[in-house]
């Protein structure tokens, strides 16, 4: 008999009707960058004997594709980082030879893609998203405060030449990268790549800095109708963005705008930390602890009534909202610890 075999095949659903299709799980709050939206400068890691092993995460992201989780993507901080990762990876793709998972894939800086492009591709990746935000190696280098740009090109290169689908996704930052969007565009359309804008997100520190670079992506959608012919899409990758095509380059942009227009509606998320907190919803403090019932016992039933008990929590939508006069953060914990 399996122990791990799950109580029920019914896919979890939420107070308001939405099935939970789609796992987002951090594998490590570590990262060899240390981007100004998304980490302090001086962040304080967890203690590795915090961390669930990569084991355990098999486990639980197991226990979620059992119960109708059709997409799995890996994040962190740097989920290439971790050691060991891509033994989690070929675990994993059991799930894609199965068919139980439709989608295994990650969300990378780019700067370890070189060395396990060809690894993710044998082990049923078939796309990826790369966070790059300038093609400027100056400006890179100050977003990412030590980057190396030519490192994540190099990346990008590798995983193309495996056949890997990349996607870029590009924080608009005003007074940082706002003038160079439409090249970004022309650059991504150019080498066969999708792109994605995605507004700052109130997580974490948010000093005066940061909240002078929050750029509302309507605006940006406004100049680039005036530059390009954007032609809404039905198309979907199980996330928040929402496409268009854009005319001239033949490519999809996606806006992912959390602020200036919720996307809460159709979620199907839920993201899980490198320590086992499941967090029901990015823009909300609630959280449900599953490394407690996944050590407690060797069967997944403890686990199941955890997450089902979870995911009856789950809220209609975020909070998310810039407070000019307190300069304080929606959400109190940084991007890096809930899962990029």
């Amino acid at each position: 008999m399996n122990i791990h075999q799950p109580l029920s095949k019914a896919p979890y659903i939420d107070p308001f009707g939405r099935a939970i299709t789609y796992l987002r799980v951090s594998v490590t709050d570590r990262c060899d960058f240390r981007c100004v939206y998304c980490m302090s400068e001086n962040m304080s890691f967890l203690p590795k004997q915090d961390l669930l092993t990569l084991e355990e995460l098999d486990r639980l992201c197991s226990a979620f594709i059992a119960r109708g989780v059709r997409k799995l993507r890996l994040t962190g901080g740097e989920p290439l980082v971790r050691r060991g990762i891509m033994g989690l990876f070929e675990s994993l793709a059991r799930h894609r030879q199965s068919g139980a998972l439709e989608e295994l894939t990650l969300t990378t800086n780019g700067s370890q893609l070189a060395k396990h492009a060809r690894d993710l591709k044998q082990n049923g990746v078939e796309r990826i998203n790369v966070s790059l935000d300038t093609l400027d190696a100056k400006k890179f280098r100050e977003i990412t405060r030590w980057g190396d740009l030519s490192k994540v090109l190099e990346g990008i290169d590798a995983a193309q030449a495996e056949g890997l689908k990349v996607k870029i996704n590009a924080v608009a930052l005003r007074g940082v990268n706002e003038d160079e969007i439409p090249a970004m565009i022309d650059w991504a359309h150019g080498r066969d790549m999708d792109m994605t804008l995605i507004e700052v997100m109130p997580l974490g520190d948010v000093g005066a800095g940061r909240l002078d670079q929050y750029l509302p992506l309507s605006m940006v959608r406004t100049r680039l109708a005036e530059r390009y012919t954007l032609t809404e899409l039905d198309y979907r990758t199980g996330g928040p963005a929402r496409y268009v095509r854009v005319e001239e380059t033949k490519g999809r942009l996606g806006f992912i705008t959390p602020l200036t227009h919720n996307f809460c509606e159709s979620c199907n998320r839920v993201r899980l930390t490198c320590t086992g907190t499941l967090f029901m919803c990015l823009g909300q403090e609630d959280a449900a602890d599953l490394r407690t019932p996944l050590r407690a016992s060797e069967s997944n039933e403890l686990l199941e009534a955890a997450i089902a008990n979870a995911i009856a929590r789950k809220p209609k939508g975020h909070d998310f909202i810039i407070d000019r006069r307190h300069q304080g953060p929606a959400v109190g914990r940084h991007m890096s610890v809930t899962g990029g």
